[in-house]
């Protein structure tokens, strides 16, 4: 792997799992797969064209990009559980 990228390999770790958090959440909510899919394809594919053509640019703010990614992947996972919280409550009762 390109030293310069293992920059944004915690980034990609924790950025997958939040995809599948959000996934599930999709799942939860019974938001149609297809929709769904197609959202998905299209991201990934946004995604896709701005690493192909803007990581040059982008290796200068990695660390700027890190943290702001890090704080979305934070800030996804606490509302996924506090979204998860009431129906873990009335399970106990």
């Amino acid at each position: 792997m390109d030293p310069e990228l293992k920059h944004f390999l915690p980034l990609l770790v924790f950025g997958n799992i939040e995809n599948l958090i959000l996934a599930a959440q999709g799942v939860d909510a019974h938001v149609d797969p297809v929709g769904l899919a197609i959202l998905s394809f299209t991201a990934v594919f946004f995604w896709l064209l701005i690493g192909t053509f803007a990581t040059r640019f982008a290796m200068k703010y990695a660390r700027v990009i890190n943290f702001i990614g890090g704080l979305a992947i934070f800030i996804l996972g606490v509302q996924a559980m506090a979204g998860a919280i009431p129906g873990m409550l009335a399970f106990f009762h």
